[in-house]
């Protein structure tokens, strides 16, 4: 029943106010939402250098901005509720105005380096005080304009929903808009100052948007709150809402880092799974309905299957398919949350709770993936649970009772005890359990045969899947996994036992051969291989810094790995690392793991922190060689490859000193951005780029490295390596200015 057909107030006559009600506040919506999401990767892009580049960042990020934003829709909702008349406007205009007093967008004074194992609280607070304020005065206005909206007594007001439509599409465009527009052309000094720019024109249409609603001519009819016909929502519907919201949103982040985690931790990667998930929401609130549910329904289990395979066998294939597998799944999973949600909304009396729920679920969503999953799993287990969580989230999945509910009550303990310790210990501990893990996996797949529902039969297959592979990992054995904010490190004996390998994600960062071809056991100095084999690019660096200096050399690693290069060091020399992540150092100092440190240089000096920072901090220091060989998976952080870093490094450097780059990577072709910011310091580069695999030994590994020198004499023996010189279209990068999407497409073109 319409407003004007129950009598409670009838619609307002076409005037030129309420004409102008529709586009303004369209417009303001659209702003404001552009404003919320060109924010996130903007500052976190900022923040990235204080946290070594790791992809953890982001995630921490985006759950700070769904937990501001849940305190925005908290706000929305209580203004709404309690508040009438204009003096919402005056009281929302004033939290406005405070959240201008925080700008331009820029890092809080006096936050230094984080402190180790607290990476996440250092970084909540950093946010909270540089940017939250403002932040959570813009999480508000999509619910509460469109609650104003309900209040205008127009013909449209009864079903504001369309709102969220624009509110979602200036979202998705901010989004896009960063890392193909704003990051490749602009530095982010100029990005903080035009967003500042649309925050104050903001403030002028929301007061726009208020006075058409509150300070209505005479004659327009001004409904005190939005009409409704139904009851409130119970508590289980809420309930129902807040499960659908929380695992598209917890897939969201464990999607986005198994992507950035291999590649790097930029925006335009973090932008794509936000920007599906936006679509989600603008789709299934959409008036009209492009693709039936029933087809993503049909399609889920298949993109699901592949997904379960690929995450179970570390399959790997080309990085456009990798990611479209991942980002597909996800979305077709939001697809169907996010449709389930909005088939069961309600009227738009309701609709701030509405949006409450679904923040709340968002946030509880992000706290799981973000926060709360590093710290009590060893690997990545949110990923393969939130897998079958898209299976149960499936619309038909019906819950058991009386003796089948019992039934599914001790399956699920049977499998919380086979499955909890390995997801926390990496499944070290499992092998003396062997016997009960295996009966929890034969019920799971007897369960899944006999169950007649999908969802659960679904759920219950890929769950036995995962225990399986995590059991018995393929290729590998004696599997071991530590995990910290910077990544999840894998200790691996390979199949054959020959070589004990040490994995951030899926890249290789160390080996150490354990016995020899014919099976005995290796002793004395270790023998080196992967990127550090005795002809490789590293190993002939420090060799023609050794042969310049004649004597001692004083050397710095940025990026400790399992410590193979203090083995290319002379029993003289001086060895500083730099190491950002407490839990390498461990690794690599634990003789039981690998024994390069204790073997080659146990006098080796390891400096616990940022390299950029930390090495700045060493004032005294001088080095002949610095090497800058930190990767985070396959990817590099790019703060240590800026013209700000080269001036840290040769501020350190002794003269007559080379800076050595790795810049090995599946993804991005570093080259032409190192020559160019290498020039941009007056600096020669030269680069050793290895073709192929050396020998027939399988753990030494080609890689690319680039030498940077003052003046040519500085090279010594390295002057036959390929000299580069800047090409038109390639720019420096700096703090204020990096894309990454120039390399990636280096990359792809090299591949053709």
């Amino acid at each position: 029943m319409s407003v004007s057909e129950r009598g409670e107030a009838a619609s307002v006559p076409t005037t030129g106010s309420s004409m102008l009600l529709i586009p303004i506040y369209t417009a303001t919506i659209f702003l404001s939402a552009a404003l919320l999401f060109a924010v996130q990767p903007l500052f976190t892009k900022m923040v990235l250098p204080r946290l070594g580049g790791s992809p953890s960042v982001w995630s921490v990020a985006m759950v700070f901005f769904q937990g501001i934003l849940l305190l925005g829709y908290a706000y929305a909702d209580i203004l709404t509720r309690l508040v009438r008349g204009p003096l919402a406007l005056f009281i929302h205009l004033a939290v406005m105005l405070g959240g201008a007093m925080f700008l331009p967008v820029a890092i809080a004074k006096g936050w230094g380096l984080p402190p180790a194992g607290h990476e996440q609280l250092f970084l909540l607070g950093l946010f909270a005080v540089s940017i939250g304020f403002p932040f959570f005065a813009l999480s508000a206005n999509g619910p509460l304009l469109q609650a104003w909206f309900a209040r205008s007594g127009l013909g449209q007001a009864e079903n504001p929903y369309f709102l969220y439509a624009a509110s979602n599409t200036g979202s998705l465009l901010a989004l896009f808009a960063y890392p193909f527009v704003a990051e490749p052309f602009s530095t982010l000094s100029f990005q903080g100052s035009l967003w500042r720019s649309g925050y104050y024109l903001l403030i002028a249409l929301i007061a726009a948007c208020g006075v058409l609603v509150f300070f209505r001519s005479e004659g327009e009819a001004v409904l005190p709150h939005a009409q409704a016909t139904e009851a409130p929502p119970a508590f289980g519907r809420m309930t129902y809402w807040v499960v659908l919201a929380f695992v598209p949103s917890a897939l969201m982040i464990a999607a986005t880092a198994h992507i950035t985690t291999d590649v790097a931790a930029a925006p335009f990667l973090w932008v794509l799974p936000l920007s599906l998930y936006l679509i989600s929401f603008i789709l299934v609130f959409s008036r009209r309905t492009f693709i039936q549910q029933e087809t993503w329904i049909k399609l889920q289990p298949f993109l699901l299957a592949l997904l379960v395979l690929t995450l179970a066998l570390d399959i790997r294939t080309w990085l456009i398919v990798d990611v479209a597998l991942h980002l597909l799944t996800f979305f077709v999973t939001a697809m169907i949350c996010h449709g389930l949600m909005a088939a069961t909304r309600p009227q738009a009396a309701y609709l701030t709770r509405f949006y409450f729920c679904m923040s709340l679920g968002g946030v509880l969503g992000g706290i799981f993936s973000g926060l709360i999953a590093p710290h009590i799993f060893s690997w990545i287990a949110e990923y393969p649970l939130l897998v079958v969580a898209a299976a149960l989230a499936r619309p038909g999945l019906a819950w058991p009772r009386g003796k089948e509910a019992r039934l599914v009550v001790t399956l699920v303990v049977l499998v919380l005890l086979a499955a909890l310790p390995g997801l926390y210990e990496g499944f070290s501990i499992i092998p003396p359990y062997n016997w009960l893990v295996w009966g929890a996996v034969t019920i799971l797949i007897a369960c899944a045969v006999a169950s007649r529902e999908l969802p659960l039969r679904l759920a219950l297959l890929f769950a036995a899947v995962f225990l399986i592979t995590r059991i018995y990992p393929p290729n590998v054995r004696h599997l071991e996994t530590v995990r910290s904010f910077f990544g999840v490190h894998k200790i691996e004996v390979t199949s054959d036992g020959r070589f004990r390998v040490l994995r951030h994600g899926m890249e290789l960062h160390g080996a150490q051969r354990l016995t020899t071809d014919d099976g005995k056991p290796v002793t004395g100095r270790p023998e080196l291989s992967t990127y550090y084999h005795p002809d490789s690019p590293i190993a002939e660096a420090i060799d023609a810094v050794q042969d310049k200096k004649q004597g001692p050399i004083h050397a710095a690693v940025i990026g400790l790995g399992a410590g193979s290069i203090a083995c290319l060091m002379k029993p003289d020399d001086h060895l500083d690392y730099y190491e950002i992540d407490a839990e390498v150092i461990r690794i690599a100092r634990d003789p039981k793991r690998f024994t390069f440190l204790r073997d080659c240089k146990p006098d080796a000096n390891i400096v616990l922190g940022d390299a950029r920072l930390t090495i700045a901090e060493a004032k005294d220091a001088r080095y002949d060689v610095i090497v800058v060989d930190a990767f985070s998976s396959d990817s590099i952080p790019v703060h240590l490859l800026t013209r700000e870093a080269l001036r840290i490094y040769l501020s350190r450097l002794n003269p007559g000193g080379i800076i050595v780059t790795h810049i090995s990577n599946n993804h991005l072709d570093l080259t032409g951005v190192v020559t160019e910011t290498a020039a941009s310091e007056k600096l020669i580069a030269r680069l050793y780029d290895e073709d192929e695999t050396v020998g027939g030994d399988p753990m030494i590994k080609f890689s690319t490295v680039m030498i940077l020198a003052r003046n040519n004499d500085d090279f010594g023996l390295l002057k036959d390596w390929d000299l580069q010189t800047p090409e038109p279209g390639e720019y420096p990068w700096s703090d204020d200015f990096s894309n990454l999407l120039g390399p990636l497409i280096a990359k792809f073109r090299e591949g053709d």
